[in-house]
């Protein structure tokens, strides 16, 4: 049976440098919010102390959903692998935080809780699958199939990141070459910006060369405002990641592809690329049933989509 519309979730996103916590009614709308800097050695602590501050402000919580930057392993409430959390903090998270808020906690992989939101309230409301890529510090994916989250045999599928788009490419952090991560996350987009500054003299009007310490956002910003190279580099940008959109509408043949992080912010200037480039790839019987889009829940996917995780694990 549903949840009781009186429910209340506390859903959290430890995605970042920042913990974003929020109480979400059940129907995925917020009410309270809480966010603080991540404290990876005390984070069952500050995770304790957050949950019990929303709870005296809100009645009737019922469960908390996490968003986990790593490898979650539902199966066993594990995680698995995690670049941001501690080794000491990974292994008790989950049994720990049960014991000391008192309530029923869900953890998820954090691509998977925002592809969960943009599904059910975001992006995605209304579709019957979906395929969610999240591209931000790193690039992380998720799929919803019949309104399930299909995780694979293990827990991790959708880790669209570490597919190969070049393969005599820069080698990435999961000791493969050439993955859509090294060429599209935020911080390789920088680099590989710094490079063609470096070394292609029509390059050196652009605003970013004055800045040696630009970010994702920063080339983002200069692009909205009709910066060349930053445009240039965006539209090179969304080929890599059109090149695997297509290989996913090939594979999947699916309903609904929803793109969001923070590199997501340049908008039409970095979706229209890839929709093009897609288009150029893809089968075409299967590129004209997929609808391309950009998120719409912002920073607040992976909260929503963790509460309404644990919303929706008490019914199952």
């Amino acid at each position: 049976m549903p949840a009781k519309s009186e429910s209340n979730f506390i859903g959290i996103d430890l995605s970042g440098l920042k913990l974003r916590a929020a109480t979400v009614n059940a129907e995925g709308a917020i009410a309270e919010r809480r966010e603080a800097p991540v404290q990876p050695d005390s984070l069952i602590a500050q995770v304790t102390e957050v949950v019990n501050d929303l709870r005296r402000n809100t009645t009737g919580i019922e469960a908390v959903g996490i968003a986990i930057p790593g490898l979650v392993n539902r199966q066993n409430d594990r995680v698995v692998v995690s670049r941001y959390l501690p080794a000491t903090v990974q292994a008790p998270l989950h049994a720990e935080l049960m014991e000391k808020t008192g309530l029923r906690v869900e953890l998820e992989n954090d691509a998977n809780a925002a592809a969960y939101g943009e599904y059910k309230i975001g992006a995605g409301s209304g579709s019957r699958d979906l395929f969610y890529i999240t591209i931000g510090e790193g690039i992380g994916g998720a799929i919803i199939i019949n309104g399930k989250l299909w995780t694979g045999a293990s827990g991790f599928a959708g880790e669209v990141g570490h597919i190969t788009i070049d393969t005599e490419g820069a080698e990435c952090q999961c000791g493969n070459l050439g993955c859509l991560e090294t060429v599209a996350s935020g911080p390789n987009i920088v680099r590989r910006a710094k490079e063609r500054l470096h070394q292609d003299s029509t390059s050196s009007l652009s605003r970013l060369g004055l800045n040696k310490d630009f970010t994702a956002d920063d080339l983002a910003r200069e692009a909205t405002e009709g910066d060349d190279f930053a445009l240039m580099m965006l539209e090179r940008t969304g080929k890599y990641i059109g090149t695997g959109v297509a290989g996913i509408i090939n594979l999947l043949n699916i309903e609904r592809i929803v793109l969001g992080g923070g590199v997501m912010q340049a908008g039409d200037l970095l979706l229209n690329p890839i929709i093009q480039e897609a288009k150029q790839r893809a089968f075409q019987p299967c590129f004209e049933a997929t609808t391309i889009l950009a998120a719409t829940l912002g920073t607040d996917a992976a909260t929503i989509g963790a509460a309404m995780l644990a919303r929706d694990a008490a019914v199952s």
